[in-house]
C-alpha cells in the first residue's frame, strides 16, 4: 500500500531526476559532438561550460560514492540506458570482432609507442575489427585515431599525429581537446567505428571524441567490465600502471573460468615492459604452468604483425566454429 508520504517523497524524487544535468534515459551513445555539446574549438569557457564538464562537476558535488537515493537512481538510470544502448549498437556489430586495447592515459601523443598503437588500431579497423578502449586519453586515444584514419593515407595518418602533438598531453585539457576536434574535421570518418568506453570516475581525464560512439558510465566497475565482456576478440595490452594491471588479472579471470564459453587471446605490446618493469606476463606464464590458471591464451611481443596474426588467427578459429562476424 502506497500511504501519501510515499507519493510525497516520490513526487521529490521524480521533479530531482528532472534537475540533474544529463538525460536519465539516452536513447543512443554519445560522440564527441554530443559529449561535448557546447565546447567551441579556442574558446576555454566553452570547454568549462560544456555537456561532459556540467556533468562532471555535478558528479563531484554530489560525491562520487553518493548516499543520496534520488542521486544514486539518477546514476543508475543513465547506466542502464547506456547498456541499452550497447545492445543496439552489438545488433549492428559483432562483439567477437571487437579488439580491445588497454594501457596507460599518461602516454604522450608524440611518444613512439602512441605512433605504433594508432597505426596497428588504424591496420586492425581496415581488416574488419571493431576497437574498443576506456576513451580516455594515451593509449586509449591512440586507439581511437587509429581507427578513424582507417582508409587514409600513412602519409595523412601522420599529419593528423602532427596536429595531435601540439598538445601532448591531456594536462592542457582544453588544447588537448581542441586539436583532436581539428583532425575529425580535416579528415571525416563515416564508414569506420570505434568504441570508447569512459568514466565520469576519472572525469578529469577527458574523454576522446575520437571514438564514434561513446559510452560514458558513472560507475567504473560496470564500465571496465563492459570493455572486457565486449572485447571478445582479443585485448591489447599496451604499457600502463595500476589501472592496466587490474584489467590484466580481470580478463584473465573470465579466459580462466571460460565464462563466455572460450578464452580470448591477451597480448602483451612491449617485451621489456611486461617481463622487467611491470612482470605480469612471466607471472601469468608462471600460474600457467603450474596449473593455477587455465586457458589463457598469452602473447608477448614488440611486433605489430606479430599482435595482428595472433588476432586473425582467433578470428579464423571463432569463424570455424561459429560462422561469419
Amino acid at each position: 500500500m502506497i500511504t501519501d508520504p510515499n507519493f510525497s517523497e516520490i513526487n521529490n524524487i521524480v521533479a530531482y531526476l528532472q534537475r540533474v544535468p544529463f538525460d536519465i534515459a539516452p536513447k543512443r551513445l554519445y560522440d564527441g559532438t554530443s559529449l561535448y555539446h557546447g565546447y567551441v574549438h579556442g574558446d576555454d569557457d566553452s570547454f568549462k561550460s560544456c555537456f561532459d564538464t556540467g556533468v562532471y562537476k555535478h558528479f563531484l558535488e554530489k560525491g562520487k560514492m553518493t548516499t543520496k537515493v534520488e542521486e544514486s537512481l539518477a546514476r543508475a538510470l543513465h547506466d542502464h540506458a547506456m547498456h541499452a544502448a550497447l545492445n543496439q549498437f552489438f545488433e549492428e556489430y559483432d562483439s567477437r570482432c571487437c579488439v580491445g586495447v588497454m594501457g596507460g592515459h599518461s602516454l604522450s601523443r608524440d611518444d613512439a609507442m602512441y605512433r605504433t598503437i594508432v597505426l596497428l588500431s588504424k591496420q586492425l579497423t581496415e581488416m574488419g575489427f571493431v576497437m574498443i578502449s576506456g576513451g580516455g586519453p594515451g593509449a586509449m586515444e591512440a586507439t581511437h585515431v587509429g581507427a578513424w584514419m582507417a582508409g587514409r593515407s600513412l602519409e595523412e595518418t601522420d599529419d593528423a599525429l602532427s596536429i595531435l602533438a601540439q598538445s601532448p598531453t591531456f594536462t592542457d585539457g582544453c588544447r588537448w581537446l581542441g586539436t583532436a576536434f581539428e583532425v575529425m574535421q580535416k579528415y571525416d570518418q563515416s564508414h569506420y567505428v570505434s568504441l570508447g568506453v569512459p568514466t565520469w570516475l576519472y572525469g578529469h581525464e577527458p574523454s576522446t571524441p575520437l571514438a564514434t560512439h561513446i559510452a560514458k558510465f558513472f560507475e567504473n566497475s560496470i564500465r571496465e567490465n563492459n570493455i572486457l565482456t565486449m572485447a571478445y576478440g582479443g585485448i591489447i595490452y599496451a604499457p600502463g600502471s595500476a589501472g592496466t594491471m587490474q584489467e590484466i588479472f580481470q580478463e584473465a579471470v573470465q579466459n580462466h573460468y571460460l565464462s563466455f564459453g572460450f578464452s580470448s587471446p591477451m597480448i602483451f605490446l612491449g617485451k621489456k615492459f611486461w617481463s622487467e618493469e611491470m612482470p605480469a606476463y612471466p607471472l601469468l606464464e608462471k600460474l600457467m604452468a603450474t596449473g593455477k590458471y587455465k586457458n589463457l591464451r598469452l602473447t608477448v611481443t614488440d611486433d605489430s604483425a606479430h599482435v595482428v596474426k595472433a588476432l586473425q588467427d582467433f578470428r579464423q578459429e571463432l569463424l570455424a566454429s561459429d560462422g561469419n562476424c
